[in-house]
């Protein structure tokens, strides 16, 4: 039997774990290896990216600002969260804010300490990353359409790290990131209707605020048809291998998400939706592999 003590310390890793959403990290670094394997560096061979220490780092590091991201968004967000979210908040509080920050600027620290290890260009990089995570949660987040962009950017920015790192300048790189950008800022303008309450109460003056919900239903089904649009000339215009059944997936579910939108109403409505934009994007890392399924096995 655990005493009271360990079990509250068990509490708090899981309370800590909710804070940075591990689950989420753990998905960016999976999604940063395949998206180096199959699409940044489709010429090198295998072993030589999945063992390339710089690579490593730079994921590391990124995982780090990204954990650390989480934390600053939390401190911010408290009071929204016990509005629109009170059964997670209630087990976010059980680390204190203090050790919150603490954590914060741990991670920023070995982020920056990673970094140093790739060249000081990484440095500049991460430390302009770590300002903007902290900038956005500090006032931009409270800024309609400003905010919504901001935080498209800062999501796919893990991203960004790699693509630089292999130079790899192709269109077919561009459009696989135009299409990741359109799911998360569609899932960021969900995410403000699905938590307009707290945001009103608390005067964060985002879309659905500012403009109302029925202008933000107009800026999500354009979204829509854009992001459809990508994922045809995806399948038409690019080798994409076996990808292309994500992809008809994808305008399936998205043609469904338009729909239920007009429809949408209550919280509830909105976290539907927002968890078949989840679910795309999820599914859409998983599915990189398909690009070709034979590569793997070809390079070991």
């Amino acid at each position: 039997m655990l005493s009271r003590t360990q079990k509250h310390f068990i509490l708090k890793v899981f309370s800590l774990f909710s804070v940075v959403r591990g689950y989420n990290i753990l998905i960016v670094v999976l999604a940063q290896y395949l998206a180096s394997i199959y699409i940044f560096a489709p010429d090198l061979h295998f072993k030589e990216v999945l063992f390339d220490i710089n690579l490593l780092i730079l994921v590391l590091a990124s995982s780090a600002v990204i954990a650390s991201g989480y934390i600053i968004n939390n401190f911010y967000d408290s009071e929204k969260d016990l509005i629109n979210r009170p059964n997670k908040s209630m087990l976010d509080r059980l680390v204190s804010q203090n050790t919150k920050l603490s954590i914060y600027f741990t991670l920023n620290f070995l982020a920056v300490i990673f970094a140093s290890y790739v060249s000081f260009r990484a440095v500049i990089f991460f430390a302009l990353y770590i300002f903007a995570i902290w900038y956005y949660s500090h006032k931009l987040k409270k800024m309609p359409i400003t905010g919504n962009l901001v935080s498209a950017i800062l999501t796919v920015t893990p991203f960004f790290v790699i693509f630089i790192y292999y130079r790899n300048f192709e269109l077919v790189v561009f459009m696989h990131a135009l299409f990741l950008f359109m799911l998360v800022s569609m899932r960021e303008l969900t995410k403000d209707l699905e938590n307009i309450k707290g945001d009103f109460a608390l005067n964060y003056r985002t879309i659905p605020v500012v403009y109302g919900e029925k202008i933000s239903k107009y800026l999500l089904t354009g979204a829509v048809a854009v992001t459809i649009a990508t994922s045809f000339i995806l399948v038409f215009y690019f080798e994409i291998g076996r990808m292309y059944y994500f992809f008809y997936t994808s305008v399936i579910l998205l043609i469904i998400y338009g729909l239920l939108l007009w429809k949408s109403n209550r919280k509830t409505h909105y976290l539907w939706l927002h968890n078949i934009l989840k679910f795309i994007i999820v599914t859409g890392v998983f599915s990189i592999i398909l690009i070709d399924i034979n590569l793997v096995l070809n390079r070991l």
